[in-house]
């Protein structure tokens, strides 16, 4: 019987993401595939340690009931078939029901995205997360450093977000870079009744939405917020953009330039996105992070 993924709530994962192999890495990184194929191979046997998305994971396949499978999770990954192995037993061991996963031995695996219907890829690797956000499909560099804090509410997963280049596009964050303070809140109150341009992150929300309105036997529930350095009256134009989107989120944070991660600490997200290193480098040592490369922020440098 044919299976298919439409309708689902689609999340692509790099093994880095879901498990911890930044051991690994480094041999991978200091000398060729071929040893690091060897050590995967020798570690075949020893289930690897959780990675800094393993939490959020899980709790999302949680979603899951009999007859009903609402969220699909695949390894998408640069890893070999052989080192694959390892990846599936780790998932085994460690209670994931895990089914499907391409590996791609180095080649950028951000082409398979399409076929996967994916709302989400999340990698350690820069320039695949780069090259996924320019095809179209939202995408996070994870932080394998990050704060692991999902165990904290078992039946809800909280995800936040910050807005411009994210949930939004950059069009007023390239206002501010390249005129001030002063020129973005005038820009943003003079356009209060239009609609941002969607981001990057506007399709995950959009199916964390659906999800959050699917009925859970089992007591799961979502929980979204909005974190941006916007104060009023800049505030306005984000919530009439979602208001126009039809999507609520739970809680809003207008920060207005007051650091994030104090307000992340309070909230205990599963995963938290944003633009900026900065706020990502903050947000790591209290929260899941990844870091969304897109928009004026993250133009590379030349």
């Amino acid at each position: 019987m044919s299976f298919t993924l439409t309708g689902k709530l689609v999340v692509a994962i790099s093994s880095r993401a879901l498990f911890d192999f930044e051991e690994e890495n480094r041999i991978f990184e200091s000398s060729d595939d071929s040893a690091y194929m060897k050590l995967q191979l020798e570690r075949l046997g020893e289930a690897a340690q959780k990675g800094v998305a393993f939490p959020l994971v899980k709790k999302l396949l949680a979603f899951n009931e009999e007859g009903e499978q609402r969220v699909e999770v695949v390894i998408l990954s640069r890893n070999d078939p052989v080192s694959g192995l390892r990846v599936f037993r780790s998932a085994e061991h460690h209670g994931l029901h895990l089914e499907r996963g391409v590996f791609t031995r180095g080649r950028p695996p951000y082409h398979y995205l399409r076929s996967l219907h994916a709302n989400l890829f999340l990698s350690a690797n820069e320039d695949d997360v780069r090259a996924t956000i320019d095809a179209g499909f939202p995408a996070a560099r994870v932080y394998p450093e990050s704060s692991k804090t999902a165990e904290s509410h078992p039946n809800e997963i909280r995800i936040a977000f910050d807005g411009d280049a994210v949930l939004f596009s950059d069009e007023a964050e390239q206002v501010f870079q390249k005129k001030g303070l002063e020129a973005f809140v005038d820009h943003e109150s003079k356009k209060v009744d239009i609609p941002l341009p969607p981001g990057p992150f506007k399709p995950l929300l959009e199916a964390l939405h659906r999800l959050q309105r699917s009925t859970s036997e089992n007591g799961m529930r979502i929980r979204t917020a909005l974190v941006t350095a916007r104060s009023a009256p800049a505030h306005e134009r984000a919530i009439r953009t979602l208001m126009a989107w039809g999507i609520d989120v739970d809680e809003a944070m207008f920060l207005g330039g007051l650091s994030k991660s104090e307000f992340l600490r309070e909230f205990e997200p599963d995963f938290f996105f944003d633009d900026q290193t900065g706020h990502c480098q903050s947000a790591a040592s209290v929260a899941p992070t990844g870091h969304v490369v897109s928009g004026v922020s993250n133009k590379p440098k030349n």
